[in-house]
């Protein structure tokens, strides 16, 4: 599949809130953010951040280095005309996460939108490569998954569903897990879908 011209072709088709994954205030993602205990002026990144309204609430609260990556062009241009002229104040990163090659080093890593899709061992072996070279020792990601009782598919895809515990050990042993978060996300449309997030420190 080309997972690029997938993911363009969902955002130009279909409006911000009607995505399923759409949420107007990220709780779980601020929440553990809020644990990771990174200062306003820590290099943060959010993968597969699309079209999401965690950069804007990220900048409501003072952080002021700010990464978004998505695959999809289409996603980040709806994100930075929202934002106006704050999408200045966001570095923006179009690129495939499996196949990119960090220039900078961050001090966060969050992924709320891509680690399930991979079902490719390969993909999430380049996947974990790229976070390990994205991140230095102390560093910390937080990476969320539909959980194993959650939906086996999204957006026409199949996903890899994680209990905390298998999530950890595709990063092992380079990261270790801190703590995990679950999530009960109702979708635009009103069901209810199972995410579960885990913190991991990068050793």
């Amino acid at each position: 599949m080309d997972r690029h011209a997938h993911w363009q072709e969902v955002y130009r088709t279909k409006a911000e809130s009607e995505v399923s994954w759409y949420q107007e205030h990220p709780d779980s993602s601020l929440e553990l953010i809020a644990r990771a205990g990174a200062g306003q002026a820590a290099p943060i990144i959010d993968v597969g951040g699309g079209a999401s309204r965690l950069a804007d609430h990220l900048l409501d609260l003072g952080f002021t280095r700010l990464t978004v990556l998505d695959i999809a062009e289409t996603a980040l241009a709806k994100a930075r005309s929202r934002l106006g002229e704050r999408a200045g104040l966001i570095s923006w990163v179009a690129a495939d996460v499996t196949r990119w090659t960090p220039t900078a080093r961050f001090d966060l890593w969050h992924d709320r939108a891509v680690f399930h899709f991979l079902l490719d061992a390969g993909d999430r072996r380049a996947y974990a490569d790229t976070l390990a070279a994205a991140l230095g020792a102390g560093a910390q990601a937080i990476i969320g998954t539909f959980a194993t009782d959650g939906p086996e598919r999204c957006s026409g895809l199949p996903v890899r569903r994680y209990e905390a515990a298998a999530l950890a050990a595709e990063f092992a042993p380079r990261f270790r897990l801190l703590d995990t978060l679950d999530e009960e996300h109702r979708t635009p449309g009103g069901k209810i879908q199972k995410f579960q997030f885990c913190r991991l420190l990068r050793l």
